[in-house]
């Protein structure tokens, strides 16, 4: 991305993943070339998430099994979070634990509450392979951890009980922009 330019703007929107697609139960792989394929993942990305209206997207929501996510999301002082985060690692998680509303355009029609912590620190690279250091508190810690999650293959849903998680799962209801099909 260039100064001044909106991110997501010379990106591409693609169709997201629902539960049944694999893309979303498998471990990303890390990224090994930071090259012109990766910006153009992160426009991506970010013409994704705002296609759908989201706050935070990983690689593998569109199908691309790599250790990328953005976000563009508001912490509980409504300040704005905007960025991408290339081979995230969840370095540390604190504070209280928080009991909070979750979602995912992933699980499309569906809301639980999840518990998280309510601080998380975030260490990778941008698109570039510079290092970056995100720190992130309230509703915004909450995105980091979520986007960590579905990078190791998870969904919020997996952090509930058996029963509450089969509830979600069947509130999910295709959206457009869900893949047809879930893949």
């Amino acid at each position: 991305m260039h100064r001044g330019t909106i991110p997501g703007s010379s990106g591409s929107v693609h169709p997201l993943r629902l539960p049944a697609d694999p893309a979303l139960r498998t471990r990303c792989a890390e990224v090994t070339s930071f090259d012109a394929e990766l910006a153009r993942l992160v426009e991506d990305l970010f013409a994704s998430m705002y296609a759908a209206y989201g706050v935070g997207l990983a690689a593998n929501q569109i199908g691309v099994p790599v250790r990328v996510f953005v976000y563009d999301c508001p912490d509980d002082e409504d300040r704005r979070h905007l960025g991408h985060v290339v081979n995230p690692r969840l370095v540390e998680t604190g504070g209280a634990i928080v009991r909070g509303p979750e979602s995912c355009l992933s699980l499309p029609g569906a809301e639980a509450a999840v518990e998280r912590r309510d601080r998380a620190v975030v260490e990778g690279y941008d698109r570039r392979g510079e290092p970056v250091r995100i720190e992130g508190t309230g509703f915004f810690a909450r995105c980091l951890q979520h986007e960590c999650d579905h990078l190791d293959g998870g969904v919020y849903a997996d952090r509930l009980t058996e029963r509450r998680r089969r509830r979600v799962l069947r509130a999910v209801r295709p959206a457009p922009w869900s893949a047809p099909d879930g893949g």
